[in-house]
């Protein structure tokens, strides 16, 4: 990602991963990664051998490829993107009248 693309500050991304790494081991290896302020993995579905997983990362000037490159190398895939912000600030969803 150049500079020009601007300042990716947040990414959450929902994941579908193997019970192994657990949690623990791949929050550690995203933290890892330069730019990286911040991560938290939740885990909201549990099957036998995978595990659903909502993955939020923060920091400045995140990579977005090399983040999914740690979540791939670990076995686990990106489903979707749910949200992601950029720009000098983080601003949080607002409640309007249509939600």
């Amino acid at each position: 990602m150049t500079e020009s693309m601007g300042n990716l500050r947040r990414l959450v991304l929902d994941v579908l991963k193997p019970l192994d790494p657990s949690i623990v081991e791949l929050v550690q290896l995203l933290a890892e990664q330069k730019g990286v302020d911040g991560v938290n993995i939740s885990i909201y579905e549990i099957d036998r051998r995978v595990e659903n997983a909502k993955i939020t990362v923060e920091g400045h000037d995140l990579r977005y490829e090399e983040i999914v490159s740690v979540i791939e190398e670990n076995g686990g895939s990106v489903h979707s993107i749910d949200e992601v912000a950029a720009g000098r600030v983080l601003i949080e969803d607002v409640e309007t009248p249509q939600d």
